[in-house]
Protein backbone atom coordinates (compact mmCIF):
# COMPACT_ATOMS: atom_id res chain seq x y z
CA UNK A 1 0.00 0.00 0.00
CA UNK A 2 1.36 3.62 -1.10
CA UNK A 3 2.70 5.63 2.05
CA UNK A 4 -0.03 8.22 2.44
CA UNK A 5 1.60 11.76 3.32
CA UNK A 6 0.48 13.81 6.27
CA UNK A 7 -0.42 17.28 5.24
CA UNK A 8 -1.97 17.91 9.34
CA UNK A 9 0.31 16.35 11.79
CA UNK A 10 -1.01 15.98 15.21
CA UNK A 11 -0.42 14.42 18.59
CA UNK A 12 3.83 15.09 18.50
CA UNK A 13 5.78 16.87 21.19
CA UNK A 14 4.05 20.06 20.58
CA UNK A 15 1.02 21.88 19.23
CA UNK A 16 1.23 22.72 15.44
CA UNK A 17 -0.69 25.45 13.57
CA UNK A 18 -1.32 24.56 10.22
CA UNK A 19 -3.07 26.60 7.38
CA UNK A 20 -5.92 24.39 5.87
CA UNK A 21 -4.70 22.93 2.72
CA UNK A 22 -8.49 21.80 1.35
CA UNK A 23 -11.56 23.40 0.18
CA UNK A 24 -14.75 23.99 2.38
CA UNK A 25 -16.99 23.53 -0.47
CA UNK A 26 -15.63 21.21 -2.61
CA UNK A 27 -18.99 20.99 -5.85
CA UNK A 28 -18.58 23.53 -8.62
CA UNK A 29 -20.37 27.26 -8.12
CA UNK A 30 -23.95 26.93 -9.47
CA UNK A 31 -24.36 23.16 -8.78
CA UNK A 32 -27.82 22.69 -8.02
CA UNK A 33 -28.99 21.15 -4.48
CA UNK A 34 -30.91 22.30 -1.55
CA UNK A 35 -28.41 24.93 -0.53
CA UNK A 36 -29.19 28.50 -2.30
CA UNK A 37 -25.49 29.68 -3.69
CA UNK A 38 -25.65 32.46 -1.17
CA UNK A 39 -25.67 29.82 1.23
CA UNK A 40 -22.63 27.61 0.53
CA UNK A 41 -21.13 31.09 0.25
CA UNK A 42 -21.54 31.51 4.06
CA UNK A 43 -20.64 28.09 5.21
CA UNK A 44 -17.39 28.76 3.36
CA UNK A 45 -16.59 31.93 5.28
CA UNK A 46 -17.76 30.45 8.65
CA UNK A 47 -17.94 26.82 8.34
CA UNK A 48 -21.43 26.40 9.17
CA UNK A 49 -25.18 26.94 8.54
CA UNK A 50 -28.52 26.70 10.20
CA UNK A 51 -31.74 25.44 8.52
CA UNK A 52 -34.05 26.72 10.48
CA UNK A 53 -37.01 24.00 9.80
CA UNK A 54 -35.36 21.05 8.33
CA UNK A 55 -38.19 18.75 9.52
CA UNK A 56 -41.48 19.79 10.63
CA UNK A 57 -43.14 18.89 13.93
CA UNK A 58 -45.08 15.75 12.73
CA UNK A 59 -41.26 14.22 11.34
CA UNK A 60 -39.60 15.29 14.95
CA UNK A 61 -42.42 13.63 17.04
CA UNK A 62 -41.63 10.30 15.18
CA UNK A 63 -37.85 10.83 15.82
CA UNK A 64 -38.23 11.32 19.07
CA UNK A 65 -40.51 8.65 19.65
CA UNK A 66 -37.52 6.46 18.41
CA UNK A 67 -34.90 8.07 20.15
CA UNK A 68 -37.13 7.03 23.64
CA UNK A 69 -37.44 3.30 22.46
CA UNK A 70 -33.72 3.09 21.66
CA UNK A 71 -32.72 4.57 25.25
CA UNK A 72 -35.42 2.15 26.87
CA UNK A 73 -34.29 -1.11 25.35
CA UNK A 74 -32.13 -2.67 27.54
CA UNK A 75 -30.60 -4.84 24.56
CA UNK A 76 -29.26 -1.11 23.56
CA UNK A 77 -27.93 -0.14 26.64
CA UNK A 78 -25.83 -3.35 26.66
CA UNK A 79 -24.29 -2.95 23.52
CA UNK A 80 -20.71 -1.69 22.92
CA UNK A 81 -22.39 1.54 21.10
CA UNK A 82 -24.43 2.58 23.96
CA UNK A 83 -22.38 5.20 26.12
CA UNK A 84 -23.56 5.72 30.03
CA UNK A 85 -23.03 9.43 31.37
CA UNK A 86 -21.17 8.44 34.48
CA UNK A 87 -22.37 10.68 36.68
CA UNK A 88 -26.31 9.63 36.04
CA UNK A 89 -25.58 6.44 34.71
CA UNK A 90 -28.20 7.15 31.32
CA UNK A 91 -27.60 7.01 28.38
CA UNK A 92 -26.03 9.45 26.79
CA UNK A 93 -24.84 8.64 22.83
CA UNK A 94 -26.07 5.14 20.70
CA UNK A 95 -23.64 4.94 17.88
CA UNK A 96 -24.21 3.78 14.32
CA UNK A 97 -27.35 4.90 14.99
CA UNK A 98 -28.36 4.58 11.28
CA UNK A 99 -27.46 0.68 10.70
CA UNK A 100 -30.01 0.16 14.45
CA UNK A 101 -33.11 1.77 13.33
CA UNK A 102 -34.83 2.15 10.06
CA UNK A 103 -36.09 5.75 11.33
CA UNK A 104 -33.10 7.17 11.37
CA UNK A 105 -31.52 5.09 8.03
CA UNK A 106 -34.37 6.87 6.11
CA UNK A 107 -33.07 9.89 8.00
CA UNK A 108 -29.59 9.63 6.87
CA UNK A 109 -31.55 8.65 2.74
CA UNK A 110 -33.58 11.97 3.08
CA UNK A 111 -32.35 13.95 0.01
CA UNK A 112 -32.98 17.00 2.29
CA UNK A 113 -29.77 15.55 4.50
CA UNK A 114 -27.72 13.89 2.23
CA UNK A 115 -28.43 16.27 -0.94
CA UNK A 116 -27.56 18.80 1.42
CA UNK A 117 -23.87 16.50 2.41
CA UNK A 118 -23.59 15.88 -1.63
CA UNK A 119 -23.77 19.51 -2.73
CA UNK A 120 -20.84 20.60 0.06
CA UNK A 121 -18.44 17.87 -0.79
CA UNK A 122 -19.31 17.53 -4.30
CA UNK A 123 -18.94 13.82 -4.44
CA UNK A 124 -21.02 10.86 -3.29
CA UNK A 125 -20.85 10.10 0.70
CA UNK A 126 -20.84 7.55 3.16
CA UNK A 127 -21.68 7.90 6.90
CA UNK A 128 -19.10 8.00 8.83
CA UNK A 129 -19.83 8.36 11.86
CA UNK A 130 -24.17 8.88 13.45
CA UNK A 131 -24.90 9.14 16.89
CA UNK A 132 -28.42 10.18 18.86
CA UNK A 133 -26.93 12.86 21.98
CA UNK A 134 -29.04 12.36 24.64
CA UNK A 135 -28.56 15.29 27.64
CA UNK A 136 -30.81 14.96 29.67
CA UNK A 137 -31.46 18.62 32.58
CA UNK A 138 -29.88 18.82 35.89
CA UNK A 139 -26.46 17.40 35.38
CA UNK A 140 -25.47 16.19 31.69
CA UNK A 141 -21.87 17.01 31.27
CA UNK A 142 -20.49 18.67 27.61
CA UNK A 143 -17.55 18.07 25.75
CA UNK A 144 -14.74 20.15 25.90
CA UNK A 145 -13.27 22.60 23.01
CA UNK A 146 -11.90 20.39 19.84
CA UNK A 147 -11.72 19.88 15.72
CA UNK A 148 -13.78 16.47 15.01
CA UNK A 149 -11.09 16.75 12.29
CA UNK A 150 -8.42 16.32 14.68
CA UNK A 151 -9.23 13.22 15.90
CA UNK A 152 -11.06 11.39 12.62
CA UNK A 153 -7.47 12.34 11.25
CA UNK A 154 -5.47 11.24 13.96
CA UNK A 155 -7.70 7.90 15.28
CA UNK A 156 -9.49 7.04 11.93
CA UNK A 157 -7.42 7.76 9.21
CA UNK A 158 -9.45 10.89 7.08
CA UNK A 159 -6.99 12.39 4.56
CA UNK A 160 -8.18 15.16 4.53
CA UNK A 161 -10.57 17.91 5.28
CA UNK A 162 -13.54 16.75 3.22
CA UNK A 163 -15.98 15.52 6.00
CA UNK A 164 -19.69 18.11 7.18
CA UNK A 165 -21.28 16.79 10.21
CA UNK A 166 -25.31 17.59 10.83
CA UNK A 167 -26.77 18.10 13.95
CA UNK A 168 -30.62 17.99 14.40
CA UNK A 169 -31.96 19.33 17.72
CA UNK A 170 -35.23 16.53 18.42
CA UNK A 171 -35.81 19.37 21.13
CA UNK A 172 -35.32 22.79 21.88
CA UNK A 173 -32.00 24.49 21.91
CA UNK A 174 -32.10 27.44 24.60
CA UNK A 175 -28.78 29.55 25.27
CA UNK A 176 -28.88 27.84 28.69
CA UNK A 177 -29.02 24.24 28.56
CA UNK A 178 -25.77 22.98 26.99
CA UNK A 179 -25.98 23.68 23.26
CA UNK A 180 -23.36 23.70 20.61
CA UNK A 181 -20.87 26.25 20.52
CA UNK A 182 -18.77 27.32 17.06
CA UNK A 183 -15.46 29.69 16.34
CA UNK A 184 -16.71 31.02 13.21
CA UNK A 185 -13.53 30.80 11.00
CA UNK A 186 -11.75 28.39 12.84
CA UNK A 187 -11.96 26.05 9.74
CA UNK A 188 -9.40 27.69 8.37
CA UNK A 189 -6.72 26.54 10.52
CA UNK A 190 -5.88 23.01 11.74
CA UNK A 191 -4.20 22.92 15.25
CA UNK A 192 -2.37 19.80 15.96
CA UNK A 193 -2.27 18.88 19.23
CA UNK A 194 0.45 17.81 21.76
CA UNK A 195 0.39 14.39 23.47
CA UNK A 196 0.04 10.75 21.86
CA UNK A 197 -2.78 8.73 21.55
CA UNK A 198 -3.31 5.65 24.26
CA UNK A 199 -4.36 2.54 23.42
CA UNK A 200 -8.05 1.86 23.26
CA UNK A 201 -8.49 5.99 23.81
CA UNK A 202 -12.17 6.20 22.31
CA UNK A 203 -13.44 3.92 25.65
CA UNK A 204 -12.50 7.59 27.29
CA UNK A 205 -12.89 9.87 24.86
CA UNK A 206 -16.43 8.89 24.10
CA UNK A 207 -17.09 10.28 27.59
CA UNK A 208 -14.79 12.93 28.05
CA UNK A 209 -12.14 14.28 25.28
CA UNK A 210 -8.35 14.33 26.56
CA UNK A 211 -6.46 13.55 23.67
CA UNK A 212 -6.98 15.76 21.05
CA UNK A 213 -7.86 19.04 23.23
CA UNK A 214 -6.23 22.23 22.57
CA UNK A 215 -4.26 24.43 25.11
CA UNK A 216 -5.95 27.17 27.11
CA UNK A 217 -3.29 29.48 25.58
CA UNK A 218 -4.49 28.11 21.58
CA UNK A 219 -8.11 28.37 22.44
CA UNK A 220 -7.73 31.93 24.12
CA UNK A 221 -6.13 33.08 20.35
CA UNK A 222 -8.94 31.34 18.55
CA UNK A 223 -11.45 32.74 20.29
CA UNK A 224 -10.04 36.16 20.07
CA UNK A 225 -9.71 36.04 16.41
CA UNK A 226 -13.08 34.15 15.55
CA UNK A 227 -15.24 34.79 18.39
CA UNK A 228 -17.32 32.18 19.42
CA UNK A 229 -21.36 31.64 18.46
CA UNK A 230 -23.94 29.49 20.40
CA UNK A 231 -26.56 28.09 18.65
CA UNK A 232 -30.22 27.86 19.79
CA UNK A 233 -33.35 27.19 17.73
CA UNK A 234 -36.46 24.99 17.66
CA UNK A 235 -37.11 21.33 17.39
CA UNK A 236 -36.52 20.50 13.82
CA UNK A 237 -33.57 22.94 12.91
CA UNK A 238 -30.32 21.52 11.56
CA UNK A 239 -26.63 23.21 12.28
CA UNK A 240 -24.21 21.89 9.39
CA UNK A 241 -20.75 22.52 10.23
CA UNK A 242 -17.14 21.62 8.73
CA UNK A 243 -15.33 19.36 10.24
CA UNK A 244 -12.31 21.66 11.41
CA UNK A 245 -14.41 23.88 13.25
CA UNK A 246 -13.32 24.45 16.83
CA UNK A 247 -16.43 23.22 18.39
CA UNK A 248 -17.68 22.31 22.14
CA UNK A 249 -20.81 22.51 24.26
CA UNK A 250 -20.79 23.00 28.44
CA UNK A 251 -23.16 21.33 30.93
CA UNK A 252 -27.02 21.26 30.84
CA UNK A 253 -27.67 22.01 34.84
CA UNK A 254 -31.02 23.03 33.70
CA UNK A 255 -33.91 21.35 33.99
CA UNK A 256 -34.60 20.97 29.88
CA UNK A 257 -32.98 18.31 28.02
CA UNK A 258 -31.25 18.76 24.96
CA UNK A 259 -31.26 15.77 22.10
CA UNK A 260 -29.96 15.59 18.89
CA UNK A 261 -29.01 13.25 15.83
CA UNK A 262 -25.74 13.92 14.47
CA UNK A 263 -24.43 12.70 11.09
CA UNK A 264 -21.46 12.59 9.43
CA UNK A 265 -20.91 12.12 6.18
CA UNK A 266 -17.33 11.78 4.66
CA UNK A 267 -16.55 11.88 0.55
CA UNK A 268 -16.15 8.74 -1.24
CA UNK A 269 -12.70 9.91 -2.60
CA UNK A 270 -11.60 10.27 0.87
CA UNK A 271 -11.98 7.16 2.93
CA UNK A 272 -10.19 6.44 5.72
CA UNK A 273 -6.58 4.58 6.21
CA UNK A 274 -4.42 3.60 8.68
CA UNK A 275 -4.67 6.57 11.67
CA UNK A 276 -2.06 9.26 10.80
CA UNK A 277 -1.40 9.07 15.17
CA UNK A 278 -3.38 6.19 16.82
CA UNK A 279 -1.75 2.65 17.47
CA UNK A 280 -5.21 1.46 15.53
CA UNK A 281 -8.05 2.74 14.11
CA UNK A 282 -11.02 2.72 16.07
CA UNK A 283 -13.83 0.43 16.32
CA UNK A 284 -15.95 1.22 13.14
CA UNK A 285 -19.43 1.88 15.09
CA UNK A 286 -17.21 4.77 16.00
CA UNK A 287 -15.16 5.45 12.51
CA UNK A 288 -16.64 3.33 9.66
CA UNK A 289 -14.60 1.02 7.37
CA UNK A 290 -17.88 0.33 5.14
CA UNK A 291 -17.50 3.23 2.50
CA UNK A 292 -20.65 2.04 0.94
CA UNK A 293 -22.25 5.27 -0.96
CA UNK A 294 -25.71 6.69 0.68
CA UNK A 295 -28.29 5.33 -1.83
Amino acid sequence: MATVTDRYPTRGTHEVSTPRLDPVVWSAPGTPGPFEPAELRDYDRDGFLTVDRLVDADEVTVLRTELDRLIADPAVRADERAVIEPKSQEIRSVFEVHRISEVFADLVRDPRVVGRARQILGSDVYVHQSRINVKPGFGASGFYWHSDFETWHAEDGLPGMRTVSVSIALTENHDTNGGLMIMPGSHRTFLGCAGETPEDNYKRSLRMQEAGTPSDEALTDLAAQHGIKLFTGPAGSATWFDCNCMHGSGDNITPFPRSNVFIVFNSVENVAGPPFAAPAPRPAFVGARDFTPVR
